[in-house]
């Protein structure tokens, strides 16, 4: 079956009505994971193969579809907020803690957590660290709240091994107040091998900015996502390939309203255009489906929506609360969020 059309029926089966006769549609089927902690990092490798990054310093790892979960936390880490996990496959990833100062820190393993390398400690004390992506298995970037008016950011040749701070000359000013959101590891994504987004909130403005040479140089450009308020902005970003992209956030309070959520660009992140009928709340994550060139989810506390029409229009099809998502090549789709929740997308 061609990729696209596998993508398609995905999506289709996804957004159709429970069969006649008790048959349910595909839907999130919660798993396990054995803890309470709020899961805002998650790397799927496969249909069987996932890892969550969460708070007090918490890694978990599944080989079997998330039947069973095994703890694999660097020792010591307890005090340490991860928000953010890239894994390369069921033995080698790279985890980030946020925080300001020392708190901001990379950990890398080759084998399947049972050992860990912690590769970089953040020592400014005004730096404070969100996201990470990787466009292979050793180039990656990560980047921070802006530092003397720039966000920074931080690059890896090595798998992640060893970082440094890249040249501040290509990055635009910050707004006042601009800042990126940890909230699902989605605040910073790449596409192919050269292209990465970062997306903010906080300020006046909502914004994405692009660089087309692993972070040397950016380009920024403001999104109709509703800003103007530390609680609000671009959450998070996901881009199929270079050219389209959808952008999803709002205001996290749970008292306030997410007019205009979402938002999509056809041309690598110069314009954004609202969706027509946007998720109902706040989104904090979002991935396209497998093989499609039109279907993606978007996730929240308030529930999952659907669009199979590139972004323009979203409909709820869970109510369930999870901050981040993501799928995988052989057609696997997994969330995560508070409480310990973890599910994985069942057809």
């Amino acid at each position: 079956m061609a990729a696209g059309v596998c993508g398609f029926a995905l999506a289709a089966t996804l957004a159709a009505p429970a069969q006649a006769g008790g048959g349910k549609a595909p839907h999130w089927e919660l798993k396990d994971s054995g803890t309470d902690v709020r899961f805002r990092g998650l790397s799927a490798v496969s249909r069987n193969t996932a890892w969550l990054a969460g708070s007090k310093g918490t890694v978990l790892r599944t080989a079997d579809g998330g039947k069973n979960w095994r703890n694999v936390s660097p020792p010591g880490a307890a005090e340490l907020e991860f928000r953010d996990i890239e894994a390369f496959d069921g033995r080698r990833a790279v985890v980030l803690a946020i925080g300001e100062g020392e708190a901001s820190r990379v950990f890398r393993t080759e084998d399947g957590g049972a050992t860990w390398t912690e590769s970089f400690r953040n020592t400014d004390a005004k730096a404070f660290y969100d996201c990470i992506t990787f466009f292979d298995s050793r180039h990656g970037l990560a980047m921070s709240d802006p530092v003397d008016g720039k966000f920074r950011i931080l690059s890896t040749r090595d798998g992640g091994r060893s970082w440094k701070v890249l040249p501040s000359a290509g990055m635009p000013a910050a707004q006042t107040g601009e800042a990126g959101f940890a909230a699902s590891g989605q605040c910073l994504v790449s596409s192919g091998s050269r292209d990465v987004w970062l997306a903010t909130g906080g300020a006046a403005h909502a914004r994405v900015l692009h660089s087309s040479d692993r972070g040397l140089t950016w380009t920024v450009t403001d999104t109709p996502i509703p800003a103007g308020d530390p609680a609000r902005g671009v959450f998070a970003v996901a881009f199929r390939d270079r050219t389209h992209g959808i952008a999803v956030g709002g205001d996290y309070r749970a008292d306030q309203a997410s007019p205009q959520a979402a938002a999509t660009s056809r041309d690598g992140g110069r314009t954004w255009t609202t969706a027509g009928t946007p998720p109902p709340a706040y989104r904090s994550g979002v991935t396209w489906l497998p093989h499609s060139r039109t279907s993606a989810l978007a996730v929240g506390p308030t529930g999952t929506d659907l669009t199979t029409d590139g972004g323009r229009t979203w409909r709820t099809v869970d109510t369930g609360s999870y901050d981040t998502v993501d799928c995988t090549s052989d057609r696997a789709c997994w969330a995560s969020g508070e409480k310990g929740r973890v599910a994985r997308l069942e057809r």
